[in-house]
């Protein structure tokens, strides 16, 4: 039994807010990363205007944000509003970093979700046989039943004798490092 009588390995299952379901939608890591210079922007400078207020109709904003599937949410979810053709950050509203770690987070967990995927082709690519490589497995194979079929070996090596069986140290044999002679 484990402490306070929870069984060993139990797990409190946390549910996520609509910030972090809305982020989990956002399958791009450059809309994720201007989400959170926007976000940080105005959690640094809560009194900058310039920050408060983000152009919709922006080029490079409506590829970012108001083209990719959950991220115009998110900053919803975060309690900007949509005016016209802006998103306002309204007066009294602040952002802080703890939205920008929530954003952070969401770039990490898409990241690493990239690189499994990344791994998972590049096994299945992997897997595809090289006729080469799989004519060279199967002799290999083919040797290794070769093997076993002759049984056990039963017998173990034999000495064999070479030259006189005479020793000599390695001054005899002219290998001592000194020159003869002088």
């Amino acid at each position: 039994m484990g402490y306070a009588g929870y069984a060993p390995g139990h797990k409190v299952a946390e549910m996520a807010t609509p910030l972090q379901q809305y982020l989990a939608l956002v399958k791009s890591d450059p809309t994720l990363e201007t989400m959170e210079k926007l976000v940080r922007n105005t959690a640094q400078a809560p009194a900058e205007e310039k920050f408060r207020k983000v152009r919709l109709t922006n080029e490079k904003i409506s590829k970012l944000i108001t083209e990719v599937p959950g991220a115009k949410e998110a900053f919803l979810a975060m309690g900007w509003v949509e005016e016209g053709e802006f998103l306002v950050l309204p007066t009294g509203k602040s952002m802080t970093m703890r939205e920008v770690r929530e954003i952070d987070e969401a770039r990490t967990k898409l990241k690493k979700k990239e690189e499994e995927e990344f791994k998972k082709r590049l096994a299945a690519r992997n897997k595809k046989v090289d006729p080469a490589k799989e004519r060279l497995r199967l002799e290999m194979e083919a040797d290794r039943k070769e093997r076993a079929a002759r049984g056990p070996v039963t017998q173990g090596s034999v000495a064999l004798a070479k030259g006189s069986g005479a020793q000599m140290t390695a001054s005899e044999a002219g290998c001592s490092g000194t020159s003869a002679g002088g």
